[in-house]
C-alpha cells in the first residue's frame, strides 16, 4: 500500500473467456509476502528491526515492563483485499513456509521491504527465482526509495505509489474509486505474556503534507495527502464494521496528521456522538493539528490517546505551530489522554547538554511513551539530499549502499555532526530510553495513571457522552488492578516502586478493594513477569508465527477443523471459510438457513470452536431467508461460545427484528 509506480514490463496478459481453464486461474494467482523470519539484531539486523513498533522502539529500556505486539504488514492485507486475482498473503514466514508456499504456483510474487530489511529482500528474491522460476517479481514498501539500480537486478517491476491502484493495473484489473473495501485487521495486545486488548486498524490515507525534512512517509507521496477513506463517515463506518465484530476493540487510525483536516474530523466526531458508544481511538498528530480543537472535541471524537513529534525546542518545523506544547500536555493529562511523544538525538544544534536540557523538558510534561530516534537522512527526502551534497555522510556508509540501508533505524549515526562524534550521539540516544524509564518509571502504569486522571475529570461531566468515556475508564481501570504487584516488586528504581504503590491506593480508593480473584490474578502476573523477563534474557518465544491469509483462493486450505463448512448445500445455502490475523475465522452464509440446516451448521461450527481457539464472525449478511426457529436454533446451539462469536445480520426488511430474539448478535 505505502508504495509507488516505476513497472519495468507491460500488465499482465489475461485471458477473458469463458471457461477459463484451471491452470489459467493458477496462472493469475498473485502471492505478497514479507522478508522472512527470523528478524533482530541476534541475527544480523541492527536495533529496532523486528515485528514490533512499542517494544523495538518506544518502551525498549523497559524490558519485561513493556507491552508486546507483534505487527503484520498492514499494507499487504489492504491490497489483498483490493484485488480481482486470487491472492494468498504470508507475514514473516521462515524460508521453508516461503518455499513450500511458492510451489503452489504463483504468476506474480509481491515483496514488501524497508530499506534497512534490503538484505532480507534479496535472500526471498532468490528464493522466489529458485522456487518459482516463472513468477513475475514485484518490489513495493518503503524500500523502493533506493535506486533503480540496486532494485532492478531483483525484480520485474517496482511499486513506488499507492499500492492498489498500481497492482490492478499491473494485473489488468479495473480501476476502482476511493474509498476501497477496507479489510478487518486486528491486533492484540501482550502484557507479561497475556493479551489484555486488541485493536482495530483503520487506514484513514497516506502521505502527509508537513514534509519535515527527515520524513520518509511524507516525501514518498511527495507531501501530497492520499485519503483512503475521504470523510469522516467513511472512517466511522469502519470503526462500525470493527465494533460488529467485537465491542471492546481499542481503534488505531493510521493517518499522518489525523486531525489536520478539521472537516473530516469533525464530521467523524458528529458520527461518534450519534452513534452513542464510547471509543477508544488513538491518532496521530501535530501541535499545529491540535491547535484547531478543544479538547472537549477531541475527546468527542472518542479519541484518548495520540502520537505527537516533540521532536526538539529548536527544531523549527511548521508542525510545531500553534498553542504552546506544555499548554496542550498539560490540559491533556489533565483529561486522560495518552501522548506518545517523540524526540529526536543529533540535531545540528544540538550538543550533549542540549539534547539533556530538552529531555528534561520533555519528561517533565510526563508523556505516557517516548521513542528517542537519531537524525538521519532517507533517501528521497531534503535531509538527505543535503548531506550528500554537502558530502557530510560518514565514510562508512558513503562508499557502501547496502550498509547505509541496514543502518537506516533511527539508531545509528550517520551524518557528520559539528560537536559530537556517532559515538556520542548513539550514546546520548540510550541515556534518553534509560532516563525515561529510570525518572518515570513503565509505560504500563504511567497509563493507568493517565486513566485515572480522565476518569476522575469526566464521571461527573455535564456532558453525558463523556460520562459515557468515563464509564469505559473505570472497565480498563478495574483489568490493570493485577499488574501492580509486579511493578512494586520489580519496578527499576525505589522512587518508582514507590510511586506504584501510591498509584494503586489511589486507584483503589476510587474504585474499591480488590476481590479476592483479582488478589490471586495478582500473584499469577507476578509469575508471568517473571517468566517474561527469563524468556527475554535468554531469547526465547520473541518470534510470532506464521500468518497466511488467502482470498478468492479455490483451494484454500483453511484448516482441517474448518474444511466441513466450506460447500453449498443443497437446499441452497452456501458457505465459505476465511481465515483472517488475529487467529479470526470469518464464516460466510448466502441463501437460506432453515432450521434443519441449522441444526447440522451449529454441530459442525461447535466441533471446530472445541478443537480451535479461534474467534469467528458469522457473517449472515447474504442470507435472504432466516427463519425464526433456525435463529433460535443458532442462539440456543452457539450460546456457550458468545465470548468468541460476533454476529453480522441481515438489516433488511423483516430481518431487523430477528436481533431481538439472538442474544449473539452484536
Amino acid at each position: 500500500m505505502t508504495t509507488s509506480s516505476r513497472a519495468r514490463n507491460q500488465p499482465l496478459d489475461h485471458d477473458s473467456s469463458q471457461g477459463e481453464t484451471a491452470e489459467r486461474e493458477r496462472t493469475r494467482k498473485v502471492l505478497l509476502t514479507t522478508v522472512c523470519r527470523p528478524l533482530g539484531v541476534r541475527h544480523g539486523d541492527s536495533p529496532s528491526v523486528g515485528y514490533e513498533l512499542l517494544y523495538e522502539q518506544v518502551t525498549r529500556a523497559q524490558g519485561l515492563f513493556s507491552p508486546r505486539s507483534h505487527h503484520i504488514q498492514f499494507s499487504l492485507e489492504y491490497i489483498a483485499e483490493n484485488l480481482e486475482a486470487p491472492t494468498g498473503v504470508l507475514h514473516y514466514p521462515s524460508r521453508r513456509e516461503l518455499i513450500r508456499e511458492l510451489r503452489r504456483g504463483y504468476a506474480v510474487v509481491g515483496v514488501s521491504f524497508v530499506l534497512a530489511t534490503y538484505h532480507r529482500m534479496k535472500e526471498v528474491v532468490a528464493l522466489i527465482r529458485e522456487h518459482s522460476p516463472h513468477s513475475q517479481i514485484v518490489l513495493g514498501g518503503y524500500g523502493t526509495v533506493a535506486p533503480n539500480e540496486l532494485l532492478l537486478p531483483y525484480c520485474d517491476h517496482i511499486c513506488r505509489e499507492e499500492g492498489v491502484a498500481f497492482m490492478r493495473r499491473l494485473l489488468g484489473e479495473p480501476e476502482i474509486r476511493m474509498p476501497y473495501r477496507h479489510p478487518l485487521i486486528i491486533n492484540p495486545l501482550r502484557v507479561f505474556g497475556k493479551e489484555t486488548s486488541r485493536t482495530g486498524i483503520v487506514f484513514g490515507g497516506l502521505g502527509c503534507p508537513n514534509g519535515c525534512d527527515f520524513c520518509c512517509t511524507s516525501h514518498f507521496f511527495k507531501r501530497k495527502h492520499i485519503r483512503l477513506l475521504p470523510t469522516g463517515a467513511d472512517i466511522y463506518h469502519v470503526v462500525e464494521r470493527y465494533l460488529e465484530v467485537d465491542p471492546k476493540l481499542s481503534i488505531l487510525i493510521i493517518d499522518e496528521d489525523f486531525l489536520l483536516n478539521r472537516r473530516r474530523a469533525m464530521e467523524f466526531r458528529d458520527c461518534v456522538r450519534r452513534g452513542g458508544r464510547p471509543l477508544s481511538v488513538f491518532v496521530f498528530a501535530s501541535i499545529k493539528a491540535l491547535s484547531q480543537y478543544t479538547v472537549t472535541e477531541i475527546l468527542e471524537m472518542g479519541i484518548d490517546g495520540m502520537w505527537i513529534g516533540y521532536e526538539g525546542t529548536r527544531s523549527g518545523y511548521a508542525k510545531q505551530s500553534g498553542r504552546p506544547v506544555e499548554e496542550v500536555f498539560r490540559e491533556y493529562r489533565e483529561y486522560g489522554i495518552t501522548i506518545l511523544a517523540s524526540m529526536i538525538v543529533g540535531f545540528p544544534y544540538q550538543t550533549p547538554a542540549i539534547i539533556e536540557e530538552e529531555l528534561t523538558d520533555l519528561l517533565a510534561l510526563r508523556p505516557v511513551f517516548t521513542q528517542f530516534l537519531i537524525y538521519g537522512p532517507c533517501p528521497g527526502t531534503p535531509f538527505y539530499d543535503q548531506v550528500v551534497s554537502e558530502g557530510t555522510l560518514l565514510p562508512s556508509v558513503a562508499k557502501d549502499p547496502e550498509l547505509f540501508y541496514r543502518r537506516g533505524t533511527g539508531f545509528h549515526a550517520m551524518v557528520r555532526h559539528v560537536s559530537m562524534t556517532p559515538e556520542d550521539i548513539e550514546t546520548a540516544q540510550a541515556h534518553c530510553f534509560e532516563e525515561d524509564f529510570r525518572r518515570l518509571g513503565p509505560s504500563l502504569y504511567r497509563s493507568v495513571d493517565r486513566w485515572l486522571d480522565g476518569y476522575l475529570k469526566l464521571h461527573e461531566s455535564p456532558n453525558a457522552f463523556l460520562r459515557l468515556q468515563a464509564g469505559r475508564i473505570a472497565v480498563d481501570l478495574r483489568t490493570a488492578y493485577p499488574i501492580f504487584l509486579a511493578g512494586r516488586l520489580l519496578g527499576p528504581t525505589a522512587d518508582v516502586r514507590r510511586w506504584i504503590g501510591q498509584l494503586q491506593k489511589r486507584l483503589h480508593a476510587v474504585l474499591g478493594k480488590p476481590t479476592w480473584v483479582e488478589r490471586l490474578q495478582s500473584i499469577g502476573a507476578l509469575g508471568l513477569a517473571a517468566w517474561t523477563g527469563l524468556t527475554l534474557k535468554l531469547g526465547l518465544f520473541q518470534h510470532p508465527p506464521l500468518v497466511r491469509h488467502t482470498l478468492r483462493m479455490p483451494d484454500s486450505a483453511t484448516g482441517r477443523a474448518w474444511r466441513n463448512f466450506v460447500s453449498a448445500d443443497s437446499t441452497g445455502l452456501s458457505i465459505r471459510v476465511e481465515h483472517r490475523p488475529a487467529a479470526t475465522v470469518w464464516v460466510h452464509l448466502k441463501g437460506r438457513l432453515s432450521s434443519t440446516v441449522a441444526t447440522q451448521f451449529v454441530a459442525d461450527l461447535r466441533a471446530a470452536l472445541a478443537r480451535k481457539d479461534d474467534r469467528v464472525v458469522l457473517n449472515m449478511a447474504n442470507v435472504d431467508d432466516l427463519k425464526h426457529d433456525a435463529a433460535d436454533v443458532l442462539s440456543t446451539g452457539l450460546g456457550s461460545y458468545r465470548d468468541r462469536i460476533r454476529i453480522i445480520l441481515p438489516v433488511v426488511g423483516e430481518f431487523t427484528g430477528l436481533a431481538a430474539i439472538f442474544p449473539l448478535y452484536r
